[in-house]
């Protein structure tokens, strides 16, 4: 197979035009023409009126190796790579040893599941929440009742945080052995759509990644792996040895005590509990920077336009995003995160008596209203010195503001985009409707934030009227509060074998110990962590 890059043709071009592209592009008859996938499309909007679409194809031809060296110097056409998933340590004999255990089952603790239990591994998977269908049920009930249960939520749960979210499938990490490709594809697999698989920003969506998790479980109990919902461990025995720690087993919320020596820690950035389990037993945690902020809402058909132009609605191009930065005097980087088109803000908190928000859309993206966080950064360094756990205070501190500014009663505190920029409360809405549940309580969102963090919005929110035209709109709705951007800690790991610094055995993994941050980056971080497990019980027969 060959690749070509860069086949570039209109948005509405027919679908014979691009079997006709290649052709040319090769210089070949029809005959000598195989067959053809497309690897990925991308599309290129800069001129709104003439949006093109970008392919990358992998074709079958007659005699690859004739269209090779006649096309030498064409940089944009290679020999397909190889983008199979090979397993490390397929065939790895348990021989006596404790089962391996994965805790969490986000995106991260799933794939790490997963991977073990390909290789042979049978791993015991401990989840503090429960089943994603019964999560789903208790989620629902806090946004319409105000009822928090609190391991069972937007955070806590089969399928992690980002069910709960637009199901974003992509990432800027380096990924050169492919692994992202074994994620898209095993999500394939257990029923999403084939397009996440060539499409340039891929997304699923709540509804379907419920099924999916489903599907996966299903899978990795097949090969042998157990699953224990509604199991929350709530501590680590750790044997002390002169050149460290080394795992010898869990202890759960019921008493129960599973023996172990390879531990997947895949907990999310939400398990603060967990956090201050693993530092009062020594393991090595270092405060990392994260960001705070808003959710801010516009009408989808105005970003649509903006981007778009008069291909807004297009079934290709579907409901438009953005991506926002802008480096404010106070030194202060403001920017959008985990941008949500035709989506709803949602509650995500975890605790009681603390407002969270996020972000989530459905697979259609057809909602009114888009809307992302816009967030300032902060570092342990400047805004919370001292103490590895620092940072999460530093949120909850924050959170409590956020309920008490609400109303107490889980509603969320809420400002127009022009007050705030005006220094002054909200009191009525205007054209556009907050789609935050269980309700959003007018207020001046200023007396949440620190003072450095709000003039930084300040300023950035009419500067982006600049990459946005129409963003910096009076009426927009800002609802606080965003502060689960990342996880405030990172358990630092060692580079050779992915085990904890300074406790062997311990595989700190995924969002929660500051190795990813979103759906795809998780999976893949549980897919090498998972390989690490599997080397360490080969070498230890």
């Amino acid at each position: 197979m060959l690749r070509i890059n860069e086949v570039k043709l209109p948005l509405n071009h027919t679908e014979p035009e691009l079997p006709a592209a290649i052709l040319a592009r090769l210089g070949i008859p029809a005959a000598e023409l195989r067959g053809y996938t497309i690897f990925k499309r991308s599309y290129d909007a800069r001129k709104k009126s003439a949006i093109v679409l970008i392919y990358s194809i992998d074709v079958d031809v007659a005699d690859e190796a004739a269209v090779l060296a006649r096309l030498q110097h064409d940089i944009h056409l290679m020999p397909s790579p190889d983008t199979s998933y090979k397993f490390v340590a397929d065939g790895v004999q348990l021989a006596g040893q404790e089962r391996p255990v994965v805790i969490g089952t986000g995106p991260c603790g799933l794939f790490a599941a997963l991977i073990l239990a390909q290789m042979g591994l049978r791993p015991i998977i401990l989840e503090r929440g429960k089943q994603v269908r019964e999560r789903t049920v208790d989620t629902f009930g806090f946004w319409r009742k105000r009822e928090l249960n609190p391991e069972s939520n937007v955070q806590f749960g089969e399928g992690g945080a980002g069910t709960f979210s637009d199901g974003k499938l992509y990432s800027q990490i380096k990924d050169p052995k492919h692994y992202g490709r074994k994620v898209l594809t095993e999500f394939v697999t257990a029923g999403a759509p084939e397009e996440i698989l060539y499409v340039s920003k891929p997304h699923i969506g709540t509804f379907r990644l419920v099924k999916m998790v489903e599907q996966m479980r299903a899978t990795v109990e097949a090969l042998g792996g157990e699953y224990r919902f509604e199991n929350k461990v709530v501590d680590i025995d750790i044997e002390q040895t002169p050149d460290g720690g080394q795992v010898r087993g869990l202890t759960l919320e019921s008493g129960e005590k599973i023996a172990t020596r390879h531990v997947v820690l895949a907990v999310g950035h939400s398990a603060r509990d967990t956090f201050q389990m693993l530092y009062d037993r020594g393991v090595y945690i270092e405060a990392k920077p994260f960001s705070v902020g808003f959710r801010v809402e516009h009408p989808q058909s105005l970003i649509d336009q903006c981007r778009f132009g008069p291909n807004a609605g297009h079934p290709i191009l579907g409901a438009a995003d953005y991506k926002l930065v802008y480096h404010a005097s106070n030194g202060r980087a403001v920017y959008s995160f985990c941008m949500c088109p035709g989506g709803t803000v949602v509650a995500a908190a975890s605790e009681p008596g603390r407002v969270v928000t996020n972000g989530m859309s459905q697979y259609s993206r057809n909602e009114r209203n888009a809307n992302s966080a816009i967030v300032v950064n902060i570092s342990p360094e400047v805004d919370y010195p001292g103490h590895p756990l620092a940072g999460i205070e530093f949120q909850r501190r924050l959170e409590e503001k956020a309920f008490e500014l609400g109303g107490g009663t889980y509603n969320a505190p809420g400002q127009l985009m022009g007050d705030f920029v005006a220094g002054r409360a909200s009191t009525e809405l205007g054209s556009v409707v907050p789609s935050y549940k269980p309700g959003v309580h007018l207020t001046d969102l200023a007396r949440i934030l620190p003072e450095f963090a709000v003039t930084a919005l300040r300023e950035a929110f009419p500067a982006f009227d600049k990459q946005v035209k129409g963003y910096f709109k009076h009426d927009a709705v800002l609802t606080g509060l965003e502060t689960r951007t990342s996880s405030p800690i990172r358990i630092k790991r060692r580079d050779d074998t992915l085990q904890s610094l300074n406790t062997r055995g311990l595989f700190p993994a995924g969002e929660g110990a500051g190795y990813a941050g979103g759906i795809l980056s998780a999976g893949v971080d549980g897919i090498k962590v998972a390989e690490a497990v599997a080397l360490s019980m080969a070498a230890a027969g």
